[in-house]
């Protein structure tokens, strides 16, 4: 038990004491929203795009977790579509930042990569999942443990399982139970078992193995060797 509670408490104290010397620290509403530049323009992409990005939280709530959303872009299209969930105004928010925007000053990873005929295969799938969200009223956002916006993004990778895609151990919310409390894994690889998103067990190949505790993510991945904790996310071989 012990073991445990520090390889909990340790890895949350790290990314605590990071966040402090971090200088994004000061007015969240003057913080840096601009692109990251990790997308060419979209006349420089003739393909369709589909970008899964996370970066860390507002303030103190970016000790502990990431923020994540969805761009897509069809084929020929003159723009991309980025889609959040947000806590504030209507859920759902449409284009509200730059599709690969800082999130208010954090620069963000891509967790998910797919582009050309794959990308073009699953985009009506991800639409789908949005446009039939069950949490899209004025109130359904719940920052802990969810329905918030990795519970969004999870729910719109969960229609499209051959892209393998696994969001990192620091969004919070991912195993918000959408779809029931326990079954197979969103790859069709593994089970997972929710108590509400409090508490859960995920044990897939795609996804590893993750102990989740209030929200704070435990675990290993085998496939692509890594260590999971909860404040610090994934060490070892990125997710793309």
């Amino acid at each position: 038990m012990l073991v445990f509670l520090l390889l909990l408490v340790v890895p949350i104290s790290v990314s605590a004491v990071n966040y402090l010397r971090d200088d994004r620290r000061g007015s969240w509403q003057a913080a840096e929203r601009s692109s990251a530049g990790l997308l060419p323009p979209p006349s420089a992409q003739p393909d369709a795009v589909v970008r899964v990005f996370a970066a860390r939280m507002v303030r103190w709530r970016g000790i502990f977790a990431v923020h994540t959303w969805i761009v897509v872009k069809e084929k020929g299209a003159p723009r991309y579509t980025r889609y959040d969930y947000t806590a504030w105004g209507e859920p759902i928010r449409v284009d509200g930042f730059a599709p690969d925007g800082r999130w208010f000053g954090a620069v963000p990873e891509v967790v998910l990569a797919v582009d050309g005929e794959a990308a073009r295969d699953v985009i009506p799938r991800i639409r789908s999942v949005i446009e039939s969200y069950r949490f899209r009223a004025y109130g359904d956002y719940n920052a802990w443990p969810g329905p918030n916006s990795n519970t969004f993004v999870q729910a719109s990778l969960n229609a499209v399982p051959e892209l393998k895609a696994v969001l990192p151990p620091t969004a919070i919310g991912k195993d918000f139970p959408v779809a029931g409390w326990w079954g197979l894994t969103p790859s069709g690889t593994g089970v997972f078992a929710s108590l509400g998103g409090y508490l859960g067990l995920t044990v897939g190949w795609i996804e590893g193995l993750e102990l989740n505790f209030f929200g704070g993510v435990l675990g290993v991945d085998l496939r692509r060797p890594a260590l999971k904790f909860p404040g610090l996310g994934r060490i070892g071989m990125p997710l793309v």
